[in-house]
């Protein structure tokens, strides 16, 4: 049974936030109902947040993000574009400090968009998201 149990957990995919430095630096995340991926391309600078899902999102004149926990905030815009696909939505903007506070600070977080919840546990975000805030440009070697 033990045996069982620890291949069960060992093929179950790692769902973890996980932070690549680069240029653009890169946060992912992964559930088995979207996959989310935050960039930053510190030279621009710019920021963006893509949630990826296996249908299309529906229209939505405005995109939400809502954060809970001990800071737990709602923040929204307009200004959101989709994939060709539909399947992709995404949000760019200059200044991320209230979605990087509220993944780093809270429990969960929620996508909102037409109607359609997304919903992603915190859960080991804070390093990962820490990791993302100090991003820096890459300097070429000389």
């Amino acid at each position: 049974m033990r045996t069982l149990l620890a291949l069960i957990v060992l093929a179950t995919p790692s769902h973890a936030w996980e932070f690549t430095p680069g240029q653009p630096c890169l946060l992912t995340h992964e559930t088995t109902e979207a996959r989310i991926v935050l960039t930053y391309d510190p030279v621009q600078p710019l920021y963006s947040l893509t949630i990826t899902r296996a249908e299309p999102w529906p229209d939505a004149p405005a995109f939400h993000m809502r954060f809970d926990g001990p800071q737990g905030l709602t923040i929204g815009t307009d200004r959101h574009t989709f994939s060709e696909d539909r399947r992709s939505l995404t949000a760019t903007d200059r200044g991320f400090g209230n979605v990087l506070d509220g993944l780093q600070y809270n429990r969960s977080a929620h996508a909102l968009a037409g109607g359609i919840t997304v919903s992603f546990a915190l859960d080991g975000a804070p390093g990962p998201v820490a990791a993302f805030r100090a991003c820096e440009p890459t300097l070429p070697l000389s």
